[in-house]
Protein backbone atom coordinates (compact mmCIF):
# COMPACT_ATOMS: atom_id res chain seq x y z
CA UNK A 1 0.00 0.00 0.00
CA UNK A 2 0.94 3.36 -0.85
CA UNK A 3 0.30 6.62 0.85
CA UNK A 4 0.75 9.39 -1.19
CA UNK A 5 0.26 13.06 -0.15
CA UNK A 6 1.54 14.99 -2.69
CA UNK A 7 -0.97 15.73 -5.91
CA UNK A 8 1.20 15.19 -8.55
CA UNK A 9 2.26 11.88 -7.32
CA UNK A 10 -0.98 10.21 -6.88
CA UNK A 11 -2.24 11.76 -10.47
CA UNK A 12 0.94 10.96 -12.24
CA UNK A 13 0.90 6.83 -11.21
CA UNK A 14 -3.16 6.51 -11.23
CA UNK A 15 -3.46 8.00 -15.08
CA UNK A 16 -0.39 5.51 -15.66
CA UNK A 17 -2.19 2.48 -14.14
CA UNK A 18 -5.29 3.77 -16.31
CA UNK A 19 -3.09 4.24 -19.53
CA UNK A 20 -1.92 0.57 -19.16
CA UNK A 21 -5.43 -0.61 -18.65
CA UNK A 22 -6.37 -0.82 -15.18
CA UNK A 23 -9.76 -0.06 -13.70
CA UNK A 24 -9.36 2.30 -10.47
CA UNK A 25 -11.49 2.35 -7.90
CA UNK A 26 -11.70 5.94 -5.72
CA UNK A 27 -13.17 5.94 -2.08
CA UNK A 28 -13.47 9.33 -0.73
CA UNK A 29 -13.36 10.18 3.16
CA UNK A 30 -13.02 12.02 5.85
CA UNK A 31 -11.12 9.57 7.93
CA UNK A 32 -12.00 7.81 11.44
CA UNK A 33 -12.99 5.04 9.18
CA UNK A 34 -14.92 2.05 10.25
CA UNK A 35 -16.69 -1.04 8.76
CA UNK A 36 -18.75 0.49 6.38
CA UNK A 37 -15.53 2.59 4.70
CA UNK A 38 -13.84 -1.00 4.33
CA UNK A 39 -16.98 -2.04 2.82
CA UNK A 40 -16.51 -0.07 0.00
CA UNK A 41 -12.77 -0.87 -0.54
CA UNK A 42 -13.93 -4.29 -0.46
CA UNK A 43 -16.78 -3.79 -3.39
CA UNK A 44 -14.29 -1.60 -4.88
CA UNK A 45 -11.52 -4.51 -4.99
CA UNK A 46 -14.61 -6.79 -6.91
CA UNK A 47 -14.72 -4.82 -10.19
CA UNK A 48 -11.57 -2.58 -9.87
CA UNK A 49 -7.75 -3.82 -10.44
CA UNK A 50 -6.54 -0.77 -8.30
CA UNK A 51 -8.64 0.81 -5.25
CA UNK A 52 -7.33 4.64 -4.04
CA UNK A 53 -9.01 6.03 -0.70
CA UNK A 54 -8.26 9.65 0.05
CA UNK A 55 -8.43 10.46 3.53
CA UNK A 56 -9.16 14.62 4.35
CA UNK A 57 -11.07 16.19 6.64
CA UNK A 58 -12.90 18.86 4.44
CA UNK A 59 -12.99 22.15 6.38
CA UNK A 60 -15.18 24.20 3.42
CA UNK A 61 -18.39 21.29 4.28
CA UNK A 62 -18.29 22.11 7.84
CA UNK A 63 -20.36 25.34 9.29
CA UNK A 64 -18.89 28.05 12.02
CA UNK A 65 -20.42 26.11 15.03
CA UNK A 66 -20.35 21.95 13.70
CA UNK A 67 -17.70 19.78 14.63
CA UNK A 68 -14.51 20.97 12.74
CA UNK A 69 -12.19 21.04 15.35
CA UNK A 70 -13.05 17.87 17.37
CA UNK A 71 -14.13 15.86 13.93
CA UNK A 72 -11.60 12.63 15.31
CA UNK A 73 -7.99 12.27 13.36
CA UNK A 74 -6.72 8.60 13.68
CA UNK A 75 -4.56 8.66 10.67
CA UNK A 76 -2.39 5.34 12.27
CA UNK A 77 -5.49 3.60 12.34
CA UNK A 78 -6.82 4.29 9.33
CA UNK A 79 -3.96 3.18 7.75
CA UNK A 80 -3.53 -0.23 9.43
CA UNK A 81 -7.52 -0.85 8.13
CA UNK A 82 -7.03 -0.17 4.65
CA UNK A 83 -4.16 -2.20 4.70
CA UNK A 84 -5.98 -5.14 6.30
CA UNK A 85 -8.50 -4.69 3.28
CA UNK A 86 -5.75 -4.50 0.60
CA UNK A 87 -5.91 -1.44 -0.76
CA UNK A 88 -3.21 -0.27 -2.99
CA UNK A 89 -2.73 3.97 -2.69
CA UNK A 90 -3.84 6.37 -0.05
CA UNK A 91 -3.69 10.08 -0.86
CA UNK A 92 -3.89 12.04 2.65
CA UNK A 93 -2.93 15.73 1.01
CA UNK A 94 -2.29 18.84 3.45
CA UNK A 95 -5.34 21.66 3.70
CA UNK A 96 -3.08 23.39 2.07
CA UNK A 97 -2.32 21.46 -0.83
CA UNK A 98 -6.26 20.82 -1.48
CA UNK A 99 -7.05 24.90 -0.84
CA UNK A 100 -4.08 26.70 -2.02
CA UNK A 101 -3.48 30.60 -0.54
CA UNK A 102 -6.28 32.28 -2.66
CA UNK A 103 -8.70 29.66 -3.53
CA UNK A 104 -11.85 31.04 -4.47
CA UNK A 105 -13.66 28.73 -6.68
CA UNK A 106 -16.87 26.18 -5.55
CA UNK A 107 -19.00 24.07 -7.16
CA UNK A 108 -23.13 25.23 -6.67
CA UNK A 109 -24.87 22.07 -5.67
CA UNK A 110 -27.72 21.12 -7.87
CA UNK A 111 -31.31 21.58 -6.72
CA UNK A 112 -31.35 18.28 -4.97
CA UNK A 113 -29.37 19.85 -1.99
CA UNK A 114 -31.51 22.32 -1.31
CA UNK A 115 -33.97 20.39 1.41
CA UNK A 116 -33.07 18.64 4.14
CA UNK A 117 -29.25 18.96 4.66
CA UNK A 118 -29.30 21.53 2.79
CA UNK A 119 -31.66 23.25 4.55
CA UNK A 120 -30.53 22.92 8.10
CA UNK A 121 -26.53 23.13 7.17
CA UNK A 122 -26.32 26.17 4.70
CA UNK A 123 -23.31 25.59 2.56
CA UNK A 124 -22.35 22.13 3.65
CA UNK A 125 -22.91 20.71 -0.06
CA UNK A 126 -21.45 23.41 -1.85
CA UNK A 127 -18.38 22.30 0.31
CA UNK A 128 -19.09 18.58 -0.36
CA UNK A 129 -19.28 19.03 -4.14
CA UNK A 130 -16.26 21.36 -4.61
CA UNK A 131 -14.18 18.78 -2.26
CA UNK A 132 -15.51 15.61 -4.27
CA UNK A 133 -14.94 17.33 -7.64
CA UNK A 134 -11.42 18.73 -6.80
CA UNK A 135 -10.67 14.88 -5.58
CA UNK A 136 -12.11 13.57 -9.32
CA UNK A 137 -9.23 16.05 -11.25
CA UNK A 138 -6.55 14.96 -8.84
CA UNK A 139 -6.66 11.41 -8.09
CA UNK A 140 -8.47 9.62 -11.85
CA UNK A 141 -10.44 6.92 -11.63
CA UNK A 142 -12.93 4.69 -13.74
CA UNK A 143 -15.50 4.11 -10.45
CA UNK A 144 -16.26 6.09 -7.07
CA UNK A 145 -17.62 4.44 -4.33
CA UNK A 146 -20.19 5.98 -1.72
CA UNK A 147 -21.48 4.83 0.92
CA UNK A 148 -25.99 5.19 0.98
CA UNK A 149 -25.73 6.36 4.63
CA UNK A 150 -25.14 9.75 3.54
CA UNK A 151 -28.33 9.99 0.94
CA UNK A 152 -28.62 13.26 0.30
CA UNK A 153 -24.85 13.27 -0.41
CA UNK A 154 -24.62 10.50 -2.83
CA UNK A 155 -27.87 12.22 -5.00
CA UNK A 156 -25.98 15.87 -4.97
CA UNK A 157 -22.41 14.13 -6.91
CA UNK A 158 -24.32 11.67 -8.87
CA UNK A 159 -26.58 15.12 -10.37
CA UNK A 160 -23.39 16.92 -10.34
CA UNK A 161 -21.10 14.58 -12.34
CA UNK A 162 -24.16 14.22 -14.90
CA UNK A 163 -24.50 17.74 -14.84
CA UNK A 164 -20.85 18.69 -15.52
CA UNK A 165 -19.94 15.62 -17.80
CA UNK A 166 -17.62 14.30 -15.55
CA UNK A 167 -16.48 10.87 -16.85
CA UNK A 168 -16.28 9.12 -13.77
CA UNK A 169 -19.28 6.02 -12.76
CA UNK A 170 -20.80 6.83 -8.99
CA UNK A 171 -21.89 3.42 -6.89
CA UNK A 172 -23.89 3.73 -4.26
CA UNK A 173 -23.23 0.80 -1.60
CA UNK A 174 -25.32 -0.23 1.49
CA UNK A 175 -25.65 1.35 4.78
CA UNK A 176 -23.55 -0.95 7.33
CA UNK A 177 -25.37 -1.59 10.25
CA UNK A 178 -24.11 -2.61 13.71
CA UNK A 179 -25.57 -5.79 14.85
CA UNK A 180 -28.52 -3.57 16.83
CA UNK A 181 -29.27 -1.79 13.44
CA UNK A 182 -27.39 1.75 14.43
CA UNK A 183 -25.68 3.21 11.78
CA UNK A 184 -22.22 3.09 11.18
CA UNK A 185 -20.58 6.65 10.96
CA UNK A 186 -17.37 8.49 12.43
CA UNK A 187 -19.68 10.18 14.62
CA UNK A 188 -20.99 7.24 16.57
CA UNK A 189 -17.87 7.32 18.56
CA UNK A 190 -19.00 10.48 20.20
CA UNK A 191 -21.99 8.83 21.97
CA UNK A 192 -21.72 7.94 25.53
CA UNK A 193 -23.47 4.41 26.81
CA UNK A 194 -27.05 5.92 27.27
CA UNK A 195 -27.21 7.98 24.17
CA UNK A 196 -25.89 5.27 21.83
CA UNK A 197 -29.22 3.52 23.48
CA UNK A 198 -31.19 6.32 22.70
CA UNK A 199 -29.51 6.88 19.26
CA UNK A 200 -31.01 3.17 18.14
CA UNK A 201 -34.71 5.49 17.78
CA UNK A 202 -33.43 6.66 13.69
CA UNK A 203 -33.46 2.92 12.96
CA UNK A 204 -36.83 1.82 15.08
CA UNK A 205 -38.22 5.04 13.19
CA UNK A 206 -37.48 3.52 10.15
CA UNK A 207 -38.89 0.18 10.49
CA UNK A 208 -41.93 1.15 12.32
CA UNK A 209 -42.27 2.96 9.08
CA UNK A 210 -41.71 0.49 6.77
CA UNK A 211 -44.13 -1.90 9.04
CA UNK A 212 -47.07 0.69 8.37
CA UNK A 213 -46.66 -0.22 4.78
CA UNK A 214 -46.96 -3.25 4.81
CA UNK A 215 -50.01 -3.12 6.76
CA UNK A 216 -51.75 -0.88 3.87
CA UNK A 217 -50.75 2.72 5.33
CA UNK A 218 -49.75 4.76 2.42
CA UNK A 219 -50.11 8.52 3.95
CA UNK A 220 -46.93 10.28 4.04
CA UNK A 221 -47.97 12.55 7.20
CA UNK A 222 -49.48 9.69 8.79
CA UNK A 223 -45.63 8.21 8.76
CA UNK A 224 -44.33 11.22 8.95
CA UNK A 225 -46.23 11.57 12.46
CA UNK A 226 -44.97 8.03 13.16
CA UNK A 227 -41.31 8.48 12.85
CA UNK A 228 -41.56 11.88 15.12
CA UNK A 229 -43.07 9.68 17.76
CA UNK A 230 -40.70 6.96 17.73
CA UNK A 231 -37.93 9.32 18.04
CA UNK A 232 -39.38 11.30 21.10
CA UNK A 233 -40.47 7.73 22.42
CA UNK A 234 -36.44 7.09 22.22
CA UNK A 235 -35.86 10.41 23.87
CA UNK A 236 -33.81 11.61 21.49
CA UNK A 237 -32.57 15.32 22.02
CA UNK A 238 -34.08 16.57 19.10
CA UNK A 239 -35.11 16.28 15.89
CA UNK A 240 -34.18 18.37 12.50
CA UNK A 241 -36.46 16.20 10.19
CA UNK A 242 -37.99 12.76 9.75
CA UNK A 243 -39.34 12.57 6.44
CA UNK A 244 -40.58 10.91 3.31
CA UNK A 245 -39.68 12.07 -0.13
CA UNK A 246 -39.02 11.18 -3.70
CA UNK A 247 -35.56 8.90 -3.55
CA UNK A 248 -34.22 10.69 -6.72
CA UNK A 249 -35.68 14.27 -6.69
CA UNK A 250 -36.15 14.52 -2.77
CA UNK A 251 -39.42 16.66 -3.53
CA UNK A 252 -42.24 16.53 -1.46
CA UNK A 253 -44.99 13.31 -1.48
CA UNK A 254 -48.37 12.96 -0.38
CA UNK A 255 -48.45 9.11 -0.61
CA UNK A 256 -46.22 6.91 -0.50
CA UNK A 257 -45.03 4.78 -3.63
CA UNK A 258 -42.25 2.53 -5.41
CA UNK A 259 -40.03 6.00 -5.33
CA UNK A 260 -40.59 7.07 -1.57
CA UNK A 261 -37.52 6.96 0.95
CA UNK A 262 -37.49 8.41 4.44
CA UNK A 263 -34.58 10.04 5.65
CA UNK A 264 -33.99 11.39 9.54
CA UNK A 265 -31.28 14.06 10.83
CA UNK A 266 -31.81 13.77 14.70
CA UNK A 267 -29.74 14.98 18.00
CA UNK A 268 -28.50 12.51 20.66
CA UNK A 269 -26.86 14.40 22.75
CA UNK A 270 -24.74 16.85 21.04
CA UNK A 271 -24.35 14.27 18.27
CA UNK A 272 -26.17 14.80 15.24
CA UNK A 273 -26.96 11.69 13.83
CA UNK A 274 -28.61 11.16 9.93
CA UNK A 275 -30.25 7.60 8.33
CA UNK A 276 -32.51 6.58 5.82
CA UNK A 277 -34.46 3.51 4.21
CA UNK A 278 -36.05 2.89 0.91
CA UNK A 279 -39.58 2.02 1.48
CA UNK A 280 -40.58 -1.05 -0.05
CA UNK A 281 -44.26 -1.12 -0.87
CA UNK A 282 -46.04 -4.60 -1.60
CA UNK A 283 -46.85 -4.93 -5.27
CA UNK A 284 -50.39 -5.97 -4.62
CA UNK A 285 -50.69 -2.15 -3.31
CA UNK A 286 -48.15 -0.38 -5.78
CA UNK A 287 -50.17 -1.82 -9.06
Amino acid sequence: MKVVRLSHEIFSQLKFARESGKRVGLIPTMGALHEGHLSLVRRAKEICDLVAVTIFVNPTQFAPNEDLAKYPRTLDADLEKLLSVGTDFVFTPESSTIYPPGFSTYVEAPAVAAPLEGAFRPGHFRGVATIVLKLFNLVPADIAFFGSKDYQQLAVIRTMVHDLDVPIRIEGCPTIRESDGLAMSSRNRYLNGEERSRALGLWQALRRVQQQIETGERSVLTLEATMREVLLDAKVTSIDYARIVHNETLQDLERVDSSAIALIAARVGATRLIDNLKLEVPMAMNE
